[in-house]
Formats: C-alpha cells, structure tokens, sequence
C-alpha cells in the first residue's frame, strides 16, 4: 500500500524534526567523542607556541578533523589539507549542490588552533583534560572552535539523509585564527578559484545571547593588540638609593596611559578611535538589550558578592552594556614584564615595566590606522626622556586587525534565519554585536562582497572562550546545527 500523501506543511514539518534528530543523534555518537580527542591535544596558535611546526599539535588536530570528516562517506565530497610553506595548513573540503539549479556555493568555516590555558580552572578541570558534565563539555577549544567542522559537515549529512535539496557547500578549516589568521590570506588566493561565487558564509566561531535562540552576529570590533615597554635604566638598583631621584617605570607608564584612557571612566580619549553607531544597529541594541536584560553584566564571574552584587559594572543600563561592548573602543592590559613574582620582590627600583594591552576598537576604525596612531600617541615627547616603546604584534599583513559591520541581510536569509530559530528553538532569531575580533570577517567581506553572512556561534553565557572553566554547550550545539542545515537548504 501507498503512504497517504501529506501536505506541503506537514511534510516540511516532518524534514525539520528529521533534520533535529539527526544532529541529536551525531552530536551524542559522533561529535562529543570526536571533542574530546582534540580538546586534549594542546595545539595553542602560533602566537602562544613558537616551536608549533616542530611540535606537530596543529597538524595533529588537522589530520584528526580530515580524517573525520572523510571517514563519514558524503556523495561527492573530496577534502584535501592544503599547505603553504612556513604556515599553518587548512582543510578544504568540496561537496557538490545536489539540487538540479545549484546557485551560489556555500562556504562553511571554523578553526583548529586554540589559546593558551590561563590559570582559575575548577579543581576537576583543566584545558587538555576534557569533561562532559550536565551536557556541557569543558575544556580548551572545544566551543572556540573546534567544533565547526564537525557541525558543518553534521549540517549538511542531514541535509542530504533527508533528500533535502542543497546548493554546493565548501568548507575552509584553519589553524591560526588565533593568532589573527595571518595564513589565510595567502590560502584565500590560492584557493580562489576552487571557491567558486559565494553566495553565503557560514562562520560558526562566534557567540550567543542565551542559549534559548538563534543568534546572528551584526558586527565584530577590531583591535591592535602589542607590547608597551617604559626603560628607565639598564639595570635594577636600591629602591632606597634611588627612589625619589629616578622616577618610576611604572609611573611613567601610567602617565603615558592617560594619554589614551581616561582611568575613572576607561573612556578611550582620542576620537580617532571611535566611530559613529550606525541607526539600525541601534535599534537591534535596544531590541536584544530588552531580551537579555541585566543578565548581560551579571553573567560575568565578579569578585564581590554573588553575580554583581556587590561588584558594579561600567554601566547597569542594557542598552549601554551592549554599545559598550560592541561598538565602543576599550582598552585592557592582559599581560606584564618586568617585575619578579612576589616571593622574589626585593627592595629594588626596577629597570623596566612593559604592559601588554589590548585595544579593541569600533567595528568601522581601521585596525592598521589605529595601530599607527597609537605607536605614535603613546611613544611621543616621553616623561622623563625615559626610552618608551610600543610594539604592534602584526597580524595578516597589517598592524591591526580591522573590525567588521554585516551587509544588510537579503530577505530571503533574514526569514530563513527566524524560520530556523523558531523551528528548533521556539523563538525568534536575535541580532546581537560581538566585542571579540574575527579578522577572517572583514577578509571574506572583501573576498565576497555580494555574499550573505551567516556568523553564528556556541559561546553563550559564562561558556568563558579563552578564560577558565570554557565549556561548549551541547544541546545548544545541537540546534544550532540543525538551524544552519535549514538556512543552507535555504540558500538560492
């Protein structure tokens, strides 16, 4: 006998909770235990690991994922792990449209390499030590990004397991994202051609609101990340003999820091830094700011009281909290040289002080011009004639990684996109700013300019990307890869 015929909405439906089941299942046999092998294997980027080509961790991770993704069997698919020489290798990866008109191709990216392991993990936790607990996976790199291949290829096998047409789907997996993705453009040359026309970017290496939606990125800010050091002398002396004659290192360095942050306020004074907010990304604030509410300062780990308490953020007002985050520069000292730990600190005036910072800037502010600005802002007409020196790290090419603003959404992504989150979240889709930097955005925007952006991402709510305690949420990960297979199915 004949299964009864169903209707258009009935058989649609039936595909999404096919599609949902299927990322359900993969994630809990597949991607999970895959996630645990790399999560301990410490393949930090370049930036933290010098001697990575020697060490072979990166082109472990890479031939992990290849091997992986080739050993699920998809129709048509050929991967290849292309390498330049002296840099880090990426997957590529080609799956042919299996729809009759294949339209645009849809390129599919994450990353490999991870950040160091920084100290605070839970006394049960640790970076490589990977711990699935309560359906959160812990560990370094897991959420950032290691499991973008997987989803994506998960994605798209659901897809296909349903006879859902799809366009041509590739996929760009690198290894030194990390680090500023200094490869990728010599890989986006020599690869450009095999792209093909790109109709929709699915970068899966971003974050979310909550856990109770799909989330779409508007915009990443920028940032000039490098060293400012203060010398003052060529060697330590008697903080009796000499204090008060030769002034403090460190004391010139916060002179030269007022220069550029206001410290009451941590207002980045030059204007030069900033930018305008455009109108409509106003407006997604004030719509996101109404969902999230004041969980967007108390989802932090403060140090007085119990979430926030005690401890009071910048600013209280949502709306605020989500401009000052995404589209306001700021300024943050993530490392320091040139003083003993406090076991060793005698009573010695020292040499030096140099200061690590962190300077993310407006999504619209060219990184490489800031770069200049601030070498010149903060070496200039020196306190004291002491010898002060700003060194960019230099990422890509270029000083300064320059931020990114999404194009407008094409109608028929910004329906797709609502239509995916209330399918397998139940609610609408959210826009929201990222504070971080994905320098591969602003690279693909120039690549691609006609193309579509779908930046999405797991790191949600004290998931704690690069910090302690990171963990990938996994039926957050689940429906997220159920909503990209229905926005790819989408894609014209």
């Amino acid at each position: 006998m004949n299964a009864p015929i169903r209707p258009p909405e009935a058989a649609a439906l039936a595909g999404i909770h096919a599609i949902s089941a299927y990322a359900d299942q993969a994630w809990d046999q597949r991607i999970v235990p895959a996630l645990t092998d790399y999560i301990a294997v410490p393949a930090k980027s370049p930036m933290f690991d010098a001697d990575w080509a020697q060490r072979g961790l990166l082109d472990r991770v890479v031939r992990d994922a290849a091997a992986w993704v080739e050993s699920r069997k998809v129709a048509g698919l050929t991967l290849e792990v292309v390498r330049i020489e002296g840099r880090t290798p990426v997957i590529f990866f080609d799956i042919p449209a299996t729809r009759a008109e294949a339209g645009d191709t849809v390129l599919l990216y994450g990353h490999l390499d991870k950040q160091p392991e920084f100290n605070g993990w839970r006394k049960d936790l640790g970076p490589w030590t990977p711990k699935y607990e309560n359906g959160l996976l812990y560990g370094r790199g897991g959420a950032d990004d290691g499991y973008a291949v997987y989803a994506a290829i998960t994605a798209i096998e659901a897809l296909d397991s349903q006879g859902i047409a799809r366009p041509r789907c590739v996929g760009l997996i690198e290894s030194c994202e990390e680090s500023g993705s200094p490869d990728l453009p010599a890989y986006l040359e020599v690869l450009k051609a095999r792209l093909g026309q790109v109709g929709l970017v699915v970068c899966l290496d971003s974050g979310a609101g909550n856990y109770d939606q799909l989330w779409l990125t508007t915009s990443l800010r920028g940032m000039v990340s490098g060293v400012l050091k203060v010398e003052i002398l060529t060697e330590g002396v008697h903080s009796g003999d000499a204090s008060g004659v030769v002034p403090s290192s460190f004391r010139i360095l916060r002179q030269v820091l007022d220069r550029l942050e206001d410290s009451k306020t941590g207002e980045l004074l030059p204007p030069s830094f900033h930018c305008e907010m455009p109108a409509s990304r106003r407006v997604q604030a004030q719509a996101t700011a109404s969902i999230l509410k004041d969980e967007l300062w108390k989802r932090f780990p403060w140090a007085c009281g119990a979430d926030g308490a005690f401890s009071l953020p910048t600013t209280t007002d949502p709306v605020q909290a989500l401009i000052n985050r995404t589209w306001r520069p700021t300024l943050s000292v993530t490392g320091v040289d040139g003083f003993p730990d406090m076991g060793s600190a005698g009573n010695v005036l020292r040499p030096y002080t140099a200061f690590k910072l962190s300077l993310r800037l407006p999504p619209l502010v060219d990184g490489n011009e800031a770069s200049l600005k601030l070498k010149a802002l903060l070496e200039d007409n020196a306190p004291y004639n002491a010898k002060v020196t700003f060194h960019a790290d230099g990422r890509a090419g270029a000083l300064g990684a320059t931020g990114w603003n999404a194009p407008d959404l094409a109608p028929w992504l910004e329906d797709s996109l609502n239509a995916a989150s209330q399918a397998h979240f139940g609610a609408p889709v959210g826009y929201i700013g990222q504070g971080g930097t994905i320098p591969l955005m602003s690279m693909l925007g120039k690549s691609f300019p006609q193309a579509q952006m779908m930046v999405c991402g797991v790191l949600g709510p004290k998931s704690n990307a690069h910090g302690p305690n990171e963990f990938l949420h996994v039926p957050f990960g689940k429906k997220l890869t159920a909503a990209v297979a229905q926005v790819v199915a989408a894609c014209p």
